[in-house]
């Protein structure tokens, strides 16, 4: 048997539990100002979805009022959503992105 560091292959110490990041749910709220197809902008930009799922996510946005983006740990999510609002308010819509725990 082949020893590292004095434990045998494949086994590595640990001094602390390695913990999995919290993972975030990045929603699109809907509002009555931007366009649909500026959603599907945003959802194919931002979020590089297929334009079909970035229009059944539109579709989610505008009849239920929220639609999942995807799911990001804390850093991505929150560069996502910036890169949203960013975005909309270049284009002069009000546009809301935000982020629950998942």
């Amino acid at each position: 048997m082949h020893e590292h560091n004095g434990l045998p292959e494949g086994e590595v110490r640990s001094d602390q539990e390695i913990r999995e990041p919290n993972l975030y749910r990045v929603i699109l709220c809907n509002d009555d100002y931007t366009t649909m197809d500026f959603v599907i902008e945003i959802l194919i930009v931002v979020f590089h979805k297929p334009a079909a799922e970035a229009t059944r996510i539109m579709l989610d946005v505008h009849k239920k009022g929220k639609g999942l983006c995807g799911i990001y740990n804390y850093d991505i999510a929150t560069t996502k959503i910036d890169r949203v609002h960013q975005l909309a308010r270049k284009r002069e819509f009000p546009l809301k992105c935000s982020l629950e725990e998942a």
